[in-house]
C-alpha cells in the first residue's frame, strides 16, 4: 500500500501546497487575478447588461439564473456593475501604487546611498508621515484635491510614500556596502552611475514585492474613500460605492453589499497571497 501511494504523495505533499512547482493556493490567486484583469479589460465581454440602466419592474431580485448577484433598487444587474466597476478600481489602484513606489523608491534610494544630511532629513520626513495613519492622510489629501477617484488614487499613492521611502532606504543601505558597488567606485565610476547601474536593480527586489502587497492594500483604501463618499459620484460603480450604496439595504437585499464586498476580498486576499509567494522565492 505505501508502495502504491507513495508516488501520488510526491506529487502533491500533505499541505497541497506544490503540483507542477506552483501551489496550489497561489494558482487559484492567480486565476482570480487573471479574472479581475479581464473584467478592467473588457468588461462588456463577461456581461451583456448596461452597468448603468435598469429595469424598475426588477429592482430588488435576488440572485437567479439571470442575475447571479441580483438587482438594486433601480433593476441595474449587480454583477455588470461589479465588472464594469473592476476598471476603475484597479487602475486607480495601480495609480496609487506607482505613485508610492516611484516618489518613495526614489527618496529612500538617495536618502540611503547618499547619507548624511539627505538621509537625516528624508528620515524625519518618513517618521512623520509614518506617524500619521496612512487612511487618515489619504482622507485629508483627497478632502484636498476632490471628490474623485483618480484624486482618491493620488491620495492613496501619497499617504503609501514613507513605507516605500523607509523600504528602499534600508535596502539601499545594505547594498551600498557591498563589495562589488565598492569595486565599481573605486574603478572610477560616478556616484549616479554605481547608484544607478549597481544599487538600483539589487535594492528593489524587496520594494517589489512590497508594491504587489500595496496594490491589495490601495484597492482596500480606494474602496473605503468610495464608501465614504471621496469617489466619483453615482452612477459609477466603484467596488465601494457599489456597497456604500446597498448598505441602506443590508436587511432586505443583503446581496447588495455582500457581493461586492466578497469580491474585494477575494481579489485582495489573492493579491496578497501571491505577494507572499514572491517574497518567499527571493
Amino acid at each position: 500500500m505505501t508502495a502504491v501511494l507513495s508516488p501520488v504523495l510526491a506529487g502533491a505533499d500533505s499541505a497541497g501546497r506544490r503540483r507542477g512547482g506552483v501551489p496550489v493556493a497561489v494558482a487559484v490567486a492567480f486565476l482570480v487575478i487573471l479574472i479581475a484583469t479581464a473584467w478592467a479589460v473588457a468588461p462588456s465581454l463577461f456581461t451583456g447588461y448596461d452597468p448603468a440602466v435598469g429595469d424598475t419592474s426588477e429592482k430588488l431580485l435576488g440572485p437567479s439564473a439571470a442575475h447571479w448577484f441580483g438587482t438594486d433598487n433601480l433593476g441595474r444587474d449587480l454583477l455588470a456593475r461589479i465588472i464594469y466597476g473592476t476598471r476603475s478600481s484597479v487602475l486607480s489602484a495601480l495609480v496609487a501604487v506607482g505613485i508610492a513606489v516611484v516618489v518613495g523608491g526614489l527618496l529612500g534610494l538617495v536618502a540611503g546611498f547618499f547619507g548624511g544630511l539627505v538621509d537625516v532629513v528624508t528620515a524625519r520626513v518618513v517618521d512623520v508621515l509614518l506617524a500619521i495613519p496612512s487612511f487618515l492622510l489619504a482622507v485629508v489629501v483627497v478632502s484636498s484635491l476632490g471628490f474623485e477617484t483618480i484624486n482618491a488614487a493620488i491620495a492613496t499613492g501619497v499617504s503609501a510614500v514613507a513605507v516605500f521611502a523607509r523600504v528602499m532606504r534600508s535596502e539601499a543601505l545594505k547594498v551600498r556596502g557591498t563589495v562589488y558597488v565598492e569595486a565599481a567606485q573605486l574603478q572610477g565610476g560616478s556616484r549616479w552611475h554605481v547608484l544607478l547601474t549597481h544599487v538600483l536593480p539589487n535594492a528593489s527586489r524587496s520594494v517589489l514585492s512590497l508594491a504587489v502587497l500595496q496594490f491589495g492594500v490601495s484597492i482596500l483604501v480606494i474602496a473605503g474613500l468610495a464608501f465614504l463618499g471621496y469617489g466619483d459620484p453615482p452612477p459609477a460603480s466603484d467596488w465601494g460605492l457599489l456597497v456604500s450604496a446597498g448598505k441602506d439595504y443590508l436587511v432586505s437585499s443583503p446581496w447588495l453589499v455582500y457581493a461586492p464586498s466578497a469580491v474585494i476580498v477575494a481579489v485582495v486576499l489573492s493579491i496578497n497571497r501571491v505577494s507572499r509567494w514572491l517574497r518567499a522565492k527571493d
